[in-house]
């Protein structure tokens, strides 16, 4: 039987697996391939979160491929020089491999794809990640959407209940001969002399194929229902924290979507089931931009901001906002989240990018930055689209004069003080009252919770102030689309 090379990038799962699919289907066996090549996505190379979730998710899959008879073959080094030693070494006559979305992942998957095919062998890519790719919608007179309603509106009638298809049981053996790094090689996870930060990650999660079908199931039988108003509650199990299962292809929309439509759910349940939808077609509209827009994952899409003033950063400050001590409780509570889990309430995302992009002013890629490094679901096109949507800089954005109260989310969003004082904890002897804006009470703080500070790093009322005259310039309307 000819062999198929299966490279594997990100789409780290056996089920639903077009580039495998696809050798299948072909008659040939598959060598399943793993390059480690984090240059190659540079300047956004992974950062040290994704890395570490990389490790155990490499871990699983080639537990998952060895049950199954077959196992991962793991290389270092650059993509087309590897793959062409593996393809000499296994004789392979083909090539296959699911598409990433980011730009520089298209000029080396197209460079690749064009230097292989030259010398005549079969080489081809899926679509393995998204609902919908970037160049198959397209509002009316043909151009890239930029607004997330009609997107969605076009998009939404594509959805497709059909079960995707499930890897075999048994897989053929590749060929005993052909040699790789094991995971611990790659160096992902922090080793000594570094402390080993993400020990509080794995309280929550369970990298893998496996790991991802379970948080799905969980989502289903509990969370889904209710799911449109509780998921903005950070103190609550309201979401299906799926984010970094899809990001590393641990599970596909397709499944989701399937298992979704595919489940009878009461009626008083069904604007849920719309509203979970919706955040699967954010993500898709998030890769619509970064795809049509390349140059945003760096620069503001709007160009009224390109003159935009923004506040010279204070290393203090900016370290203060990293690491959860700006004394603003719900941002300081977001920003421990971030740091010990790795994953940070969506809600809250927005609570903390508004306060950096709004009340520091500083621009939005210092924290797209610090996000890339310790989110464990950095995703460049949800990064991007995010903090632009916050700092009102993007497609579909949020107006520019909105600036996300701290003080008033964390009285709407956590009344009881109970995700505050989870991830604050000196803060919680401090009465309800006192939780969302402690330095109004400040005896009271300092006798209760003195280690905690006194003043915010930025006063918020003028700092408010201060971003909408600031703003008050480079403010526009958004494009109609039909």
């Amino acid at each position: 039987m000819a062999h198929a090379l299966i490279w594997l990038r990100r789409d780290l799962r056996l089920d639903d697996n077009p580039a495998l699919q696809a050798a299948l289907d072909a008659g040939q066996s598959p060598v399943f391939v793993y390059v480690h090549a984090p240059d190659e996505e540079a300047p956004w190379a992974p950062g040290a979160a994704s890395h570490a979730w990389l490790h155990r998710s490499l871990l699983a899959l080639d537990a998952d491929l060895h049950s199954r008879g077959s196992r991962l073959v793991i290389r270092r080094g650059e993509s087309l020089s590897e793959l062409e030693k593996l393809l000499g070494e296994t004789r392979a006559e083909a090539l296959y491999w699911n598409r990433l979305y980011e730009p520089a992942s298209i000029a080396r998957d197209t460079r690749i794809k064009q230097g292989l095919k030259s010398r005549g062998l079969t080489v081809e890519s899926f679509n393995g990640a998204l609902l919908v790719e970037p160049w198959t919608v397209q509002t009316g007179s043909g151009d890239p959407y930029r607004v997330f309603t009609p997107f969605w509106k076009n998009a939404r009638q594509r959805l497709d209940a059909t079960a995707p298809p499930v890897a075999p049981a048994r897989l053929p053996e590749p060929p005993t001969r052909l040699l790789g790094l094991g995971v611990d090689d790659l160096g992902l996870e922090p080793a000594p002399p570094q402390p080993r930060w993400d020990t509080g990650f794995w309280e929550h999660w369970q990298p893998g194929e496996a790991g991802a079908a379970e948080m799905l199931d969980a989502f289903l039988d509990g969370a889904a229902s209710g799911y449109k108003e509780q998921r903005n509650y950070p103190d609550r199990i309201a979401t299906s924290k799926l984010s970094p299962h899809l990001h590393f292809g641990e599970i596909s929309p397709r499944q989701i979507v399937a298992r979704v439509l595919a489940q009878r759910w009461p009626a008083a349940v069904q604007p849920d089931i719309d509203h979970f939808l919706s955040e699967l077609g954010w993500r898709e509209f998030s890769h619509h931009l970064l795809f049509h827009f390349p140059h945003t994952a760096q620069e503001n899409l709007n160009p009224r901001f390109s003159e935009f003033r923004w506040a010279r950063p204070v290393p203090a400050r900016l370290k203060a906002w990293q690491r959860g001590r700006t004394g603003v409780p719900i941002v300081d509570a977001g920003m421990r989240e971030l740091w010990h889990t790795g994953w940070m309430h969506n809600r809250v995302r927005m609570v903390v990018a508004s306060f950096l992009t709004k009340n520091l002013r500083y621009h939005w890629t210092h924290g797209a930055r610090w996000f890339w490094d310790t989110l464990v679901d950095a995703d460049l096109a949800n990064n991007t689209q995010g903090w632009q949507w916050t700092a009102g800089t993007g497609a579909d954005a949020a107006p520019y004069f909105r600036i996300f109260s701290p003080i008033a989310q964390a009285e709407r969003f956590d009344p009881a003080g109970k995700y505050i004082r989870r991830w604050v904890p000196e803060l919680a002897a401090l009465p309800d009252s006192a939780l969302a804006a402690p330095w109004e009470q400040p005896e009271l703080l300092r006798r209760l919770a003195p280690d905690y500070p006194l003043t915010p790093i930025v006063d918020l009322k003028a700092s408010r102030e201060a971003a909408l005259a600031a703003y008050s310039g480079p403010k526009t309307k958004p494009p109609t689309e039909n």
